[in-house]
């Protein structure tokens, strides 16, 4: 017998529509369940995109309110993609009224915010998923338990990167991802808190840093409009508020040392993300564009020793549910419908699956930890 749980979905952007979507695909890939989502209504302040949401997707229902969503008998289950400004207010209060959340990162303006909505998740005995969805790659699992197993010897040092140009275009609109209130940090939260959520996964938690940061497209058009996305203007000029730009180094809790560098404005980048770790025996690498493989050395040579490319295949992370074997693509929407499926199983099972508000608490204050030692030019240690 199958269950069905009520879910809702509060901000219906592109992200809103990932996550949609994500839910629908759940019982095609993960059809033993038991849990079986169902789509009871969506949140938009927007005149017009919730309604054109529930056409699309089949929600019973629509409001352009998301406490309606909180005192909704119908909804067990909600997914915060509103913008950041907004995670704190709406994830305490769905946590309060006894809903499981699946929020997007980087959970809140600060680290503050995400402790609580933590506190608010704990408190109510709900559960909670994140939507750091990199880590839900089979790579980058496999990666992790290469890792561990000690394969590449003990870790020296990691290098993760995060370079994009959706930002780069000097006509960008001057959305709320650019204003300190309401975007918080930047390319900090944006990006970067991707890169210390997968720095931390894959070696272990960040004690201490020392980051620069930067904006190098100081004045933006506001929008006359709605927008979603990344979208042009041509209007009146505002000032942007937030970081472009952050290059932090890294020390581990086990000794090893890091580099983390992500850019929103860097022409000629396409989601140029991923990762190289080196140990005293050897090293992998992993590229988001190439997601499914992994380069890795390994061995007793030490100099000269060669890379090799390893394509994941059904042994690795959650790749059964989606490909017969090996060197089968999977893509982005998959990672969400992972994200989906662990937090649906979290629910099912009474037990956390895949990142959970504890992974943002500690994403949030690697970024704390960053603007304090951008505004002091010092190493800062890590504050969870």
């Amino acid at each position: 017998m199958v269950d069905t749980l009520g879910v809702a979905v509060v901000g219906f952007g592109w992200m809103g529509r990932v996550h949609t979507q994500a839910y629908a695909r759940v019982p095609h890939h993960y059809p033993r369940l038991g849990l079986r989502p169902e789509l009871v209504t969506v949140a938009e302040d927007v005149p017009g995109r919730a309604e054109e949401a529930a056409a699309q997707f089949g929600f019973a229902s629509t409001t352009r309110d998301w406490r309606e969503v909180a005192a909704d008998p119908r909804v067990q289950a909600v997914s915060i993609t509103a913008p950041n400004f907004l995670h704190r207010e709406i994830g305490v209060a769905m946590a309060g009224a006894g809903k499981h959340i699946w929020i997007e990162k980087p959970v809140g303006l600060t680290a503050e915010d995400a402790r609580a909505v933590a506190g608010a998740v704990a408190g109510a005995g709900v559960r909670s998923t994140v939507g750091f969805n990199y880590r839900n790659a089979p790579a980058v699992e496999a990666a992790r338990e290469l890792i561990a197993a000690g394969e590449i010897g003990a870790v020296t040092h990691v290098r993760v990167r995060l370079f994009s140009d959706y930002a780069a275009h000097p006509q960008g609109a001057l959305t709320w991802r650019f204003e300190r209130a309401r975007g918080g940090s930047g390319v900090l939260g944006d990006l970067a808190s991707h890169g210390a959520d997968l720095a931390r996964f894959l070696l272990g938690d960040i004690v201490s840093l020392t980051a620069d940061t930067a904006i190098f497209v100081p004045e933006r058009a506001r929008p006359t409009g709605a927008t979603a996305g990344h979208t042009l203007a041509t209007g009146e000029l505002g000032p942007v508020e937030n970081e472009d730009y952050v290059n932090c180094l890294l020390r581990f809790a086990s000794g090893a040392r890091g580099v983390l560098e992500a850019s929103r404005v860097a022409v000629g980048e396409q989601n140029n993300y991923g990762f190289e770790v080196h140990g005293t025996k050897g090293a992998v690498f992993w590229d988001f564009r190439r997601m499914g493989e992994l380069g890795v050395s390994r061995g007793t040579r030490y100099q000269d020793q060669p890379v090799s490319t390893v394509y994941v295949g059904p042994g690795d992370g959650e790749f059964g549910a989606f490909q017969p074997g090996a060197a089968n693509a999977m893509g982005y929407d998959d990672l969400k419908v992972v994200e989906a499926y662990r937090f649906l199983r979290s629910i099912a099972e009474g037990t956390p699956y895949g990142a959970t508000l504890e992974d943002a608490v500690h994403s949030a204050a690697v970024l704390d930890a960053m603007s304090r030692s951008a505004a002091n030019g010092s190493w800062t240690e890590v504050a969870v």
